[in-house]
């Protein structure tokens, strides 16, 4: 077989096949190319230059030592698909639901996972958002400190294990998303520089792609390559893309509109939707516009400013950027029109911010809302669910404003029946120097917001992952039940009648209190009325759903 690998800058490049080292030729583009005897189940490893240090291939699909260890030559081919009949899930009108494989099961694996399937589809749920896959050093961890792309975490299942758990999401009609992450890479086992000028900059997380400078086609390739492999050899539906207001890309073509046109291309090919996500802080339609009205073309992105509303109304805290979302009619404002920051100060980075949305030209389909994800529960110090502090009638009260309102709504996994599990922030770095580098960064950030290092679980303890694992024996308890049956009853209203999963914007319409009291969300013939304090909201209609706080009733 042939192994290849980009090394532009460099004179001498060789393969290491068992014990033997094979020298590879060069051509004219910077790749280097060895005809060598081998097949799947193959370990390799490359040389650069006169240092014999064996490193990983960076585009390696299969990495059973971690990310520091040989490759193993992987066959896409050889898996036993069964989702020949697939046709796929498109975003519209979906209900996706986040999940961590390392977290959703005690079993912490994929297989674990696919035995917990069914509970999502008597849910509801119609695409299932897994954290990163790829591989990052150590066994347990978020998932963004990834250092090769392609890899699937070994620890999890591996490439076959990851595919088994796509495979069994299709059976049971349930799209795959999955999270990846371009804008940085892990701390420990990112050797692209190595290789080639793959690295410009430098985030808060660790180093940046060359995305715009010399000799940057090759390194885009890289990003674009890994997408459509996600698409084309393990069948996922839609790619997260994290964090894209960290991409530096100054080109004519930036790199998500170009992904864009990928992905539109690839979907062609395999006859099915494919979808890209976006997190972006930047508070800018064009994210989401279509690349015909001169728009980057994703077809959705995160809306954090409607969390952030919607949680201070809920909960009280105005603490850091929450504070901006205290101000009356917050709430209303950004469900008519997805941004609160549309070009209003923001007072947590101290200038005006963002640009309105044009709710005749977009959807609420182009962006997601939540009461929780995996940011906003487990960036916090200790990891506390919004269930931890909210009593259940006001839970119940964001989840219908989520579920019923017209933007695709996101579930973080557990929320579903108020679980008591915290989901905190965890590592396992094995270098003993960078584990405690960032334990002790993690102490250093939350000591500036006022909490005590006792009280900042140590993200390199065990168990603190083990804290952070749902425990599904909740589901028997009767209050744990009596909040996933509220769940349930959302989700199936959203199915059974077209208004409550109607993604008009310009068509919305909310009415709310004065004080912020309560909240009603016109949806058609429904109503969607939420009390927040002493005064009852106006109803009219027949009560099709209600639970103390909440009433949902529909006119004939």
């Amino acid at each position: 077989m042939t192994f290849t690998v980009w090394c532009p800058d460099l004179e001498r490049v060789r393969v290491r096949i068992g014990d033997v080292d094979h020298e590879m030729r060069r051509a004219d583009d910077g790749w280097w190319t060895a005809d060598v005897e081998a097949s799947a189940g193959t370990e390799y490893a490359f040389l650069l230059g006169d240092d014999d240090t064996p490193l990983p291939d960076p585009r390696s699909t299969w990495q059973p030592h971690g990310v520091h260890g040989a490759s193993r030559v992987y066959d896409q081919d050889a898996f036993a698909w069964s989702d020949h009949d697939w046709a796929g899930r498109s975003l519209e009108r979906s209900v996706i639901y986040e999940l961590h494989v390392g977290t959703f099961t005690p079993g912490r694996t994929f297989d674990a996972a696919i035995e917990r399937l069914d509970h999502l589809v008597e849910l509801g749920v119609d695409l299932v958002e897994m954290l990163p896959v790829n591989s990052f050093d150590g066994t347990a961890g978020w998932g963004y400190d990834g250092v090769l792309w392609s890899a699937v975490h070994e620890p999890y299942g591996g490439p076959d294990g990851f595919k088994r758990l796509v495979d069994a999401c299709h059976a049971r009609g349930l799209g795959v998303v999955l999270d990846v992450v371009y804008n940085h890479l892990g701390p420990s086992g990112a050797y692209l520089d190595r290789f080639g000028p793959y690295f410009a900059g430098q985030s808060d997380w660790g180093p940046g792609l060359n995305l715009d400078g010399p000799q940057s086609d090759e390194v885009r390739r890289f990003v674009v390559d890994n997408a459509m492999m996600w698409f084309e050899q393990f069948h996922v539906d839609a790619l997260r893309l994290d964090a894209v207001h960290a991409l530096v890309d100054t080109r004519a073509m930036p790199i998500l509109e170009e992904l864009s046109t990928e992905t539109a291309r690839m979907s062609a090919v395999l006859g099915r939707p494919l979808s890209l996500v976006a997190e972006s802080d930047l508070n800018d339609p064009r994210t989401v516009r279509p690349r015909s009205s001169h728009g980057l073309g994703m077809d959705a992105q995160w809306s954090d400013d409607l969390h952030h509303a919607l949680h201070v109304r809920l909960t009280g805290e105005t603490d850091g950027y929450y504070a901006d979302f205290a101000a009356p009619g917050a709430l209303a404002k950004t469900l008519r029109g997805a941004f609160f920051h549309d070009g209003t100060r923001s007072s947590f980075r101290g200038r005006t911010h963002g640009r309105p949305v044009d709710v005749h030209e977009l959807t609420g389909t182009s962006f997601l809302a939540y009461l929780q994800n995996h940011d906003q529960i487990g960036n916090r110090a200790t990891g506390d669910r919004i269930s931890a502090t909210l009593p259940p009638d006001l839970q119940a009260c964001g989840a219908a404003i989520v579920l019923l309102g017209p933007y695709t709504p996101m579930l973080f996994m557990g929320e579903e029946w108020a679980a008591s599990t915290p989901w905190q922030f965890f590592a396992s770095f094995p270098d003993p120097e960078l584990a405690e580098a960032v334990r002790a960064g993690r102490r250093r950030e939350f000591g500036r917001h006022g909490w005590g290092e006792s009280e900042v679980p140590d993200p390199m303890d065990p168990a603190t992952v083990e804290r952070s694992t749902l425990d599904w024996d909740e589901l028997a308890d009767p209050e744990h039940a009596r909040m996933l049956d509220v769940y349930r009853s959302l989700i199936a209203l959203r199915r059974q009648h077209p208004e409550l999963s109607d993604p008009s914007l310009s068509d919305f319409t909310v009415d709310v209190a004065d004080d912020d009291s309560w909240l009603v969300m016109h949806r058609g013939r429904f109503r969607v009325a939420c009390r927040f304090g002493d005064v009852a909201p106006p109803v009219e209609g027949e009560i099709v759903l209600e639970h103390e706080r909440l009433t949902v009733t529909a006119t004939k």
